[in-house]
Protein backbone atom coordinates (compact mmCIF):
# COMPACT_ATOMS: atom_id res chain seq x y z
CA UNK A 1 0.00 0.00 0.00
CA UNK A 2 1.18 3.27 -0.54
CA UNK A 3 2.13 6.09 1.33
CA UNK A 4 0.20 8.48 -0.80
CA UNK A 5 -3.22 6.18 0.08
CA UNK A 6 -4.94 8.41 2.32
CA UNK A 7 -7.76 7.55 4.89
CA UNK A 8 -10.02 10.06 5.82
CA UNK A 9 -11.61 9.28 9.54
CA UNK A 10 -14.02 10.61 11.51
CA UNK A 11 -14.59 10.44 15.42
CA UNK A 12 -17.32 10.55 17.21
CA UNK A 13 -18.71 9.73 21.14
CA UNK A 14 -20.43 11.21 23.75
CA UNK A 15 -19.23 12.95 26.56
CA UNK A 16 -16.61 10.96 28.64
CA UNK A 17 -15.97 8.37 26.55
CA UNK A 18 -12.90 8.95 26.31
CA UNK A 19 -12.18 9.89 22.42
CA UNK A 20 -9.40 13.00 23.42
CA UNK A 21 -7.69 9.79 25.18
CA UNK A 22 -8.20 7.39 22.12
CA UNK A 23 -6.70 10.39 19.69
CA UNK A 24 -3.95 11.29 22.04
CA UNK A 25 -3.08 7.52 22.21
CA UNK A 26 -3.22 7.16 18.34
CA UNK A 27 -0.55 9.33 18.29
CA UNK A 28 1.32 8.89 21.14
CA UNK A 29 2.13 5.48 20.08
CA UNK A 30 2.72 6.22 16.34
CA UNK A 31 5.38 8.15 17.57
CA UNK A 32 3.57 11.38 16.19
CA UNK A 33 3.99 13.93 19.18
CA UNK A 34 7.21 16.28 19.53
CA UNK A 35 9.40 15.63 22.10
CA UNK A 36 8.33 19.19 23.50
CA UNK A 37 4.56 18.28 23.45
CA UNK A 38 4.84 15.66 24.99
CA UNK A 39 7.05 17.45 27.82
CA UNK A 40 4.38 19.64 28.24
CA UNK A 41 1.83 16.91 28.40
CA UNK A 42 3.92 15.40 30.80
CA UNK A 43 4.91 18.06 33.46
CA UNK A 44 0.52 19.40 33.21
CA UNK A 45 -0.38 15.61 34.04
CA UNK A 46 1.67 16.49 36.89
CA UNK A 47 0.79 19.36 38.08
CA UNK A 48 -2.91 18.36 38.05
CA UNK A 49 -1.91 15.18 39.92
CA UNK A 50 -2.96 12.86 37.28
CA UNK A 51 -0.41 9.98 38.14
CA UNK A 52 -0.34 9.04 34.87
CA UNK A 53 0.40 10.87 31.22
CA UNK A 54 -3.02 11.91 30.41
CA UNK A 55 -2.75 11.82 27.03
CA UNK A 56 -6.54 13.63 26.72
CA UNK A 57 -4.57 16.80 26.74
CA UNK A 58 -3.00 16.62 23.53
CA UNK A 59 -6.50 16.95 21.65
CA UNK A 60 -8.50 18.92 24.57
CA UNK A 61 -6.21 21.75 23.59
CA UNK A 62 -7.99 21.78 20.05
CA UNK A 63 -11.62 21.28 21.55
CA UNK A 64 -11.29 24.19 24.11
CA UNK A 65 -10.81 26.39 21.55
CA UNK A 66 -13.23 25.14 19.80
CA UNK A 67 -16.05 25.37 22.49
CA UNK A 68 -14.71 29.10 22.53
CA UNK A 69 -15.98 29.70 18.74
CA UNK A 70 -12.26 30.15 17.62
CA UNK A 71 -12.38 27.06 15.41
CA UNK A 72 -15.98 26.96 15.24
CA UNK A 73 -16.46 23.91 13.57
CA UNK A 74 -14.16 20.17 13.56
CA UNK A 75 -11.08 19.98 14.54
CA UNK A 76 -8.98 18.42 11.78
CA UNK A 77 -5.62 16.23 12.84
CA UNK A 78 -3.22 14.43 10.26
CA UNK A 79 -1.14 12.01 10.81
CA UNK A 80 1.62 9.09 8.66
CA UNK A 81 2.23 5.77 9.36
CA UNK A 82 4.53 3.76 7.02
CA UNK A 83 1.34 2.29 5.80
CA UNK A 84 -0.88 5.16 5.02
CA UNK A 85 -1.59 9.11 5.37
CA UNK A 86 -4.80 9.81 7.89
CA UNK A 87 -6.59 12.79 8.29
CA UNK A 88 -8.88 12.67 11.55
CA UNK A 89 -11.93 14.93 12.35
CA UNK A 90 -12.93 14.95 15.70
CA UNK A 91 -16.64 15.72 15.35
CA UNK A 92 -18.45 17.49 19.13
CA UNK A 93 -20.46 14.33 19.96
CA UNK A 94 -24.04 16.29 21.52
CA UNK A 95 -26.94 16.05 20.02
CA UNK A 96 -26.94 19.90 20.03
CA UNK A 97 -23.70 19.41 17.00
CA UNK A 98 -25.33 17.33 15.02
CA UNK A 99 -24.26 19.66 11.63
CA UNK A 100 -20.94 19.72 13.33
CA UNK A 101 -20.92 15.81 12.79
CA UNK A 102 -22.25 15.94 9.55
CA UNK A 103 -19.59 18.51 8.74
CA UNK A 104 -16.83 16.36 9.78
CA UNK A 105 -17.77 13.04 8.61
CA UNK A 106 -19.16 14.05 5.13
CA UNK A 107 -16.09 13.22 3.68
CA UNK A 108 -15.00 9.99 5.70
CA UNK A 109 -14.06 6.82 4.95
CA UNK A 110 -14.09 5.36 8.18
CA UNK A 111 -15.70 6.79 11.32
CA UNK A 112 -14.64 5.86 14.70
CA UNK A 113 -17.77 5.68 17.47
CA UNK A 114 -16.82 5.17 21.11
CA UNK A 115 -18.81 3.28 23.43
CA UNK A 116 -18.17 3.21 27.38
CA UNK A 117 -17.57 -0.46 27.80
CA UNK A 118 -19.62 0.79 31.59
CA UNK A 119 -22.33 2.02 29.39
CA UNK A 120 -22.74 0.38 26.73
CA UNK A 121 -25.34 1.35 23.57
CA UNK A 122 -26.68 4.64 24.63
CA UNK A 123 -28.88 6.92 22.38
CA UNK A 124 -25.93 8.85 21.61
CA UNK A 125 -24.23 5.72 19.91
CA UNK A 126 -27.43 5.41 18.02
CA UNK A 127 -27.41 8.81 16.37
CA UNK A 128 -24.25 8.63 15.17
CA UNK A 129 -24.39 5.33 13.84
CA UNK A 130 -27.48 6.90 12.05
CA UNK A 131 -25.70 9.68 11.15
CA UNK A 132 -22.76 7.70 9.72
CA UNK A 133 -25.16 5.42 7.82
CA UNK A 134 -27.14 8.30 6.23
CA UNK A 135 -23.76 10.12 5.04
CA UNK A 136 -22.86 6.77 3.18
CA UNK A 137 -19.88 5.70 5.73
CA UNK A 138 -19.13 2.32 4.40
CA UNK A 139 -16.83 1.20 7.31
CA UNK A 140 -17.76 1.58 11.30
CA UNK A 141 -15.30 0.90 13.68
CA UNK A 142 -17.03 0.82 17.00
CA UNK A 143 -14.19 1.15 20.06
CA UNK A 144 -15.46 -0.40 23.40
CA UNK A 145 -13.32 1.96 24.98
CA UNK A 146 -12.76 1.87 29.09
CA UNK A 147 -12.27 -1.95 29.25
CA UNK A 148 -10.18 -1.66 32.11
CA UNK A 149 -13.09 -0.22 34.07
CA UNK A 150 -15.16 -3.21 33.12
CA UNK A 151 -12.34 -5.69 34.22
CA UNK A 152 -11.63 -6.70 30.74
CA UNK A 153 -14.48 -8.83 30.78
CA UNK A 154 -14.82 -10.56 27.60
CA UNK A 155 -18.80 -11.25 28.65
CA UNK A 156 -19.75 -7.29 29.40
CA UNK A 157 -17.82 -7.06 25.32
CA UNK A 158 -20.10 -9.80 23.91
CA UNK A 159 -23.45 -8.16 25.39
CA UNK A 160 -22.46 -5.14 24.03
CA UNK A 161 -20.87 -6.20 20.74
CA UNK A 162 -24.70 -7.88 20.11
CA UNK A 163 -26.63 -4.53 21.14
CA UNK A 164 -24.38 -2.93 18.36
CA UNK A 165 -25.06 -5.52 15.74
CA UNK A 166 -28.73 -5.14 16.56
CA UNK A 167 -28.08 -1.52 15.70
CA UNK A 168 -26.04 -1.86 12.46
CA UNK A 169 -28.50 -4.37 10.76
CA UNK A 170 -30.88 -1.66 11.18
CA UNK A 171 -28.59 1.04 9.58
CA UNK A 172 -27.25 -1.42 7.19
CA UNK A 173 -23.21 -0.16 7.05
CA UNK A 174 -21.58 -2.40 5.07
CA UNK A 175 -18.24 -3.18 7.30
CA UNK A 176 -18.86 -2.71 11.12
CA UNK A 177 -15.92 -3.78 13.20
CA UNK A 178 -16.17 -4.07 16.78
CA UNK A 179 -12.94 -3.69 19.02
CA UNK A 180 -12.19 -3.72 22.88
CA UNK A 181 -10.00 -1.47 24.25
CA UNK A 182 -8.44 0.64 27.01
CA UNK A 183 -7.23 3.95 25.03
CA UNK A 184 -5.77 4.99 28.43
CA UNK A 185 -3.42 2.01 28.94
CA UNK A 186 -3.10 1.08 24.94
CA UNK A 187 -4.65 -2.07 24.77
CA UNK A 188 -5.85 -2.96 21.01
CA UNK A 189 -4.95 0.81 20.03
CA UNK A 190 -2.13 0.86 18.30
CA UNK A 191 -0.41 -1.97 20.34
CA UNK A 192 -2.57 -5.36 21.48
CA UNK A 193 -1.19 -5.02 25.51
CA UNK A 194 -2.17 -7.53 28.35
CA UNK A 195 -5.84 -7.03 28.73
CA UNK A 196 -7.66 -8.77 26.91
CA UNK A 197 -5.85 -11.96 25.33
CA UNK A 198 -9.69 -13.57 24.42
CA UNK A 199 -9.69 -11.07 21.39
CA UNK A 200 -8.18 -12.12 18.66
CA UNK A 201 -9.09 -9.40 16.09
CA UNK A 202 -7.59 -6.53 14.84
CA UNK A 203 -5.72 -3.71 16.91
CA UNK A 204 -7.61 -0.32 15.67
CA UNK A 205 -4.54 1.09 13.89
CA UNK A 206 -4.09 -2.65 11.85
CA UNK A 207 -8.00 -2.44 10.48
CA UNK A 208 -7.36 1.39 9.84
CA UNK A 209 -4.15 0.58 8.31
CA UNK A 210 -5.93 -2.61 6.05
CA UNK A 211 -9.43 -1.17 5.63
CA UNK A 212 -9.74 -1.39 1.59
CA UNK A 213 -11.45 1.82 0.08
CA UNK A 214 -10.96 1.86 -3.19
CA UNK A 215 -13.49 -0.21 -3.93
CA UNK A 216 -15.72 2.42 -2.39
CA UNK A 217 -15.48 5.13 -4.95
CA UNK A 218 -17.77 4.69 -7.58
CA UNK A 219 -15.68 3.44 -10.68
CA UNK A 220 -18.68 2.36 -13.05
CA UNK A 221 -20.12 5.19 -13.61
CA UNK A 222 -18.17 8.31 -15.29
CA UNK A 223 -18.74 11.66 -13.97
CA UNK A 224 -16.73 14.57 -14.53
CA UNK A 225 -18.02 17.89 -13.29
CA UNK A 226 -16.65 20.76 -15.06
CA UNK A 227 -15.22 23.09 -12.56
CA UNK A 228 -13.02 25.33 -15.46
CA UNK A 229 -12.63 25.97 -18.97
CA UNK A 230 -9.43 26.17 -20.05
CA UNK A 231 -8.91 28.69 -23.36
CA UNK A 232 -5.90 29.66 -25.40
CA UNK A 233 -3.70 31.87 -23.90
CA UNK A 234 -1.46 32.64 -26.75
CA UNK A 235 -1.50 31.97 -30.93
CA UNK A 236 0.51 29.22 -30.35
CA UNK A 237 -2.13 27.04 -28.60
CA UNK A 238 -4.82 29.02 -30.47
CA UNK A 239 -6.78 25.33 -30.41
CA UNK A 240 -6.33 24.15 -27.38
CA UNK A 241 -9.33 23.74 -25.24
CA UNK A 242 -9.60 21.88 -22.50
CA UNK A 243 -11.64 20.78 -19.23
CA UNK A 244 -10.61 20.89 -15.66
CA UNK A 245 -12.27 19.44 -12.67
CA UNK A 246 -11.81 16.50 -10.31
CA UNK A 247 -12.89 12.87 -11.45
CA UNK A 248 -15.87 12.50 -9.51
CA UNK A 249 -16.93 8.49 -11.12
CA UNK A 250 -16.00 5.93 -13.17
CA UNK A 251 -12.30 5.57 -15.35
CA UNK A 252 -11.29 8.12 -17.66
CA UNK A 253 -9.50 7.18 -20.58
CA UNK A 254 -8.49 9.37 -23.87
CA UNK A 255 -11.46 7.39 -26.82
CA UNK A 256 -14.32 7.38 -24.48
CA UNK A 257 -17.44 7.92 -25.34
CA UNK A 258 -18.99 10.96 -23.71
CA UNK A 259 -21.88 13.26 -22.95
CA UNK A 260 -22.50 16.47 -22.06
CA UNK A 261 -25.33 17.41 -19.23
CA UNK A 262 -27.41 19.18 -19.69
CA UNK A 263 -27.86 20.28 -23.06
CA UNK A 264 -26.85 16.47 -24.12
CA UNK A 265 -24.40 16.75 -26.99
CA UNK A 266 -21.78 13.75 -27.19
CA UNK A 267 -18.53 13.21 -28.85
CA UNK A 268 -15.45 11.63 -27.24
CA UNK A 269 -13.00 11.99 -24.97
CA UNK A 270 -9.23 13.52 -26.74
CA UNK A 271 -6.83 13.13 -23.57
CA UNK A 272 -7.08 12.90 -20.42
CA UNK A 273 -4.03 15.14 -18.63
CA UNK A 274 -2.56 17.24 -15.67
CA UNK A 275 0.24 19.26 -15.97
CA UNK A 276 2.92 16.72 -15.97
CA UNK A 277 1.49 15.44 -19.46
CA UNK A 278 -0.93 12.73 -20.26
CA UNK A 279 -2.46 10.00 -18.28
CA UNK A 280 -3.78 6.23 -19.58
CA UNK A 281 -6.04 6.18 -17.04
CA UNK A 282 -8.04 8.96 -14.03
CA UNK A 283 -9.63 7.74 -11.21
CA UNK A 284 -12.32 9.32 -8.89
CA UNK A 285 -10.72 11.91 -6.54
CA UNK A 286 -8.32 12.86 -9.13
CA UNK A 287 -7.92 16.18 -10.39
CA UNK A 288 -7.02 16.42 -14.25
CA UNK A 289 -7.93 18.27 -17.66
CA UNK A 290 -10.35 16.54 -20.31
CA UNK A 291 -10.00 17.48 -23.84
CA UNK A 292 -12.62 16.61 -25.89
CA UNK A 293 -12.66 15.29 -29.58
CA UNK A 294 -15.04 18.20 -30.94
CA UNK A 295 -15.54 22.02 -30.00
CA UNK A 296 -18.44 21.99 -28.11
CA UNK A 297 -20.25 24.70 -26.16
CA UNK A 298 -19.03 23.66 -22.52
CA UNK A 299 -19.16 25.75 -19.30
CA UNK A 300 -18.80 25.53 -15.36
CA UNK A 301 -21.05 23.93 -14.07
CA UNK A 302 -21.64 21.28 -16.55
CA UNK A 303 -20.76 17.39 -16.39
CA UNK A 304 -19.34 15.06 -18.32
CA UNK A 305 -20.63 11.26 -17.78
CA UNK A 306 -20.58 8.03 -19.65
CA UNK A 307 -23.53 8.15 -22.76
CA UNK A 308 -24.63 4.55 -21.54
CA UNK A 309 -24.97 4.97 -18.12
CA UNK A 310 -26.16 9.11 -17.83
CA UNK A 311 -26.73 11.02 -14.61
CA UNK A 312 -30.63 11.83 -14.06
CA UNK A 313 -31.37 15.22 -15.52
CA UNK A 314 -33.53 16.40 -13.00
CA UNK A 315 -35.80 19.50 -12.33
CA UNK A 316 -37.17 17.64 -8.25
CA UNK A 317 -35.57 15.80 -5.85
CA UNK A 318 -36.10 14.72 -3.03
CA UNK A 319 -33.59 14.11 -0.07
CA UNK A 320 -32.07 13.59 3.05
CA UNK A 321 -31.18 16.96 4.68
CA UNK A 322 -29.46 18.17 7.81
CA UNK A 323 -30.63 22.07 9.10
CA UNK A 324 -27.62 23.83 9.67
CA UNK A 325 -29.44 27.35 10.56
CA UNK A 326 -30.51 29.07 13.80
CA UNK A 327 -34.04 30.68 11.74
CA UNK A 328 -35.75 27.31 10.84
CA UNK A 329 -36.67 25.96 7.94
CA UNK A 330 -40.04 26.56 5.94
CA UNK A 331 -41.85 24.82 3.50
CA UNK A 332 -42.20 26.90 0.37
CA UNK A 333 -38.81 28.51 1.24
CA UNK A 334 -36.51 29.95 -1.72
CA UNK A 335 -33.13 28.58 -1.86
CA UNK A 336 -30.05 28.34 -3.76
CA UNK A 337 -28.94 24.78 -4.18
CA UNK A 338 -25.13 24.12 -5.37
CA UNK A 339 -23.74 20.46 -6.61
CA UNK A 340 -20.73 19.48 -7.32
CA UNK A 341 -19.88 22.78 -9.49
CA UNK A 342 -23.36 23.73 -10.44
CA UNK A 343 -25.45 26.39 -8.46
CA UNK A 344 -29.00 26.76 -9.35
CA UNK A 345 -32.17 28.12 -7.57
CA UNK A 346 -34.93 25.84 -5.35
CA UNK A 347 -38.28 26.05 -3.96
CA UNK A 348 -39.07 23.39 -0.75
CA UNK A 349 -42.02 21.81 -2.43
CA UNK A 350 -42.58 19.57 0.55
CA UNK A 351 -41.19 18.88 4.13
CA UNK A 352 -41.62 14.88 3.98
CA UNK A 353 -40.94 13.97 7.48
CA UNK A 354 -38.76 14.64 9.81
CA UNK A 355 -36.21 11.91 12.24
CA UNK A 356 -36.81 11.65 15.95
CA UNK A 357 -33.41 11.62 16.52
CA UNK A 358 -33.72 10.14 20.05
CA UNK A 359 -35.77 6.93 18.64
CA UNK A 360 -34.58 7.12 15.21
CA UNK A 361 -38.35 6.81 13.82
CA UNK A 362 -39.80 9.02 10.88
CA UNK A 363 -42.22 12.11 12.07
CA UNK A 364 -44.52 12.51 9.17
CA UNK A 365 -45.26 16.06 7.74
CA UNK A 366 -43.39 18.52 10.15
CA UNK A 367 -44.53 22.06 9.91
CA UNK A 368 -40.60 23.48 10.08
CA UNK A 369 -37.12 22.37 10.58
CA UNK A 370 -34.96 23.29 13.17
CA UNK A 371 -31.23 23.66 13.92
CA UNK A 372 -29.75 20.25 13.56
CA UNK A 373 -32.77 18.35 12.88
CA UNK A 374 -32.69 15.70 9.72
CA UNK A 375 -35.31 15.41 7.43
CA UNK A 376 -36.66 14.07 4.31
CA UNK A 377 -37.89 16.76 1.91
CA UNK A 378 -38.44 17.71 -1.88
CA UNK A 379 -37.40 20.64 -3.72
CA UNK A 380 -38.41 21.94 -6.99
CA UNK A 381 -34.95 23.33 -9.23
CA UNK A 382 -35.58 26.36 -11.64
CA UNK A 383 -33.11 24.60 -13.99
CA UNK A 384 -31.77 21.23 -14.13
CA UNK A 385 -29.02 19.24 -11.96
CA UNK A 386 -27.16 16.11 -13.67
CA UNK A 387 -27.24 14.17 -10.11
CA UNK A 388 -27.29 10.28 -8.77
CA UNK A 389 -28.95 8.77 -5.59
CA UNK A 390 -26.16 9.55 -2.76
CA UNK A 391 -25.74 5.70 -2.03
CA UNK A 392 -24.30 4.95 -5.27
CA UNK A 393 -22.36 8.26 -5.48
CA UNK A 394 -21.41 10.57 -2.66
CA UNK A 395 -19.98 13.14 -5.27
CA UNK A 396 -22.95 13.80 -7.59
CA UNK A 397 -25.64 13.04 -4.86
CA UNK A 398 -24.64 15.52 -2.61
CA UNK A 399 -25.34 19.07 -2.24
CA UNK A 400 -25.56 21.85 0.19
CA UNK A 401 -28.53 24.79 0.10
CA UNK A 402 -27.66 28.43 0.24
CA UNK A 403 -29.18 31.60 1.94
CA UNK A 404 -28.74 33.74 -0.89
CA UNK A 405 -29.87 36.88 1.26
CA UNK A 406 -26.88 35.82 3.32
CA UNK A 407 -24.39 33.41 0.98
CA UNK A 408 -24.65 31.06 4.38
CA UNK A 409 -24.74 27.37 3.93
CA UNK A 410 -28.20 26.20 6.04
CA UNK A 411 -28.06 22.61 5.12
CA UNK A 412 -26.45 19.49 3.09
CA UNK A 413 -28.18 17.60 1.81
CA UNK A 414 -27.95 13.54 0.53
CA UNK A 415 -30.25 12.58 -2.54
CA UNK A 416 -32.80 9.82 -2.18
CA UNK A 417 -34.45 10.23 -5.96
CA UNK A 418 -35.03 12.54 -8.96
CA UNK A 419 -37.30 13.18 -11.47
CA UNK A 420 -38.34 15.79 -14.01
Amino acid sequence: MLQADLLRLVTAGSVDDGKSTLIGRLLYDTKQILVDQLEHIEETSKRRGDGYVNLALLTDGLRAEREQGITIDVAYLSFVTPRRRFQLADAPGHVQYTRNMVTGASTADVAIILVDARRGVIEQTRRHSYIAAILGIRHVVVAVNKMDLAGFSEERFREIEQELRETSERLEPRDVQVIPMSALRGDNVVERGQGMPWYDGPTLLEYLETVEIAGDRDLEHRRFPVQWVIRPISDEHHDYRGYAGQVAGGVWRAGDEVVVLPSGRQTTVAAVETADGPLEAAFPGVSVTVRLADDLDVSRGDMLADPEAAPSVARELEATVCWMAEKPLEPRAKLAIKQTTRTVRAIVDELVSVVDIHTLEDQPSPERLELNEIARVRLRLSEPLAVDPYAENRTTGAFILIDEATNDTVAAGMILSASG
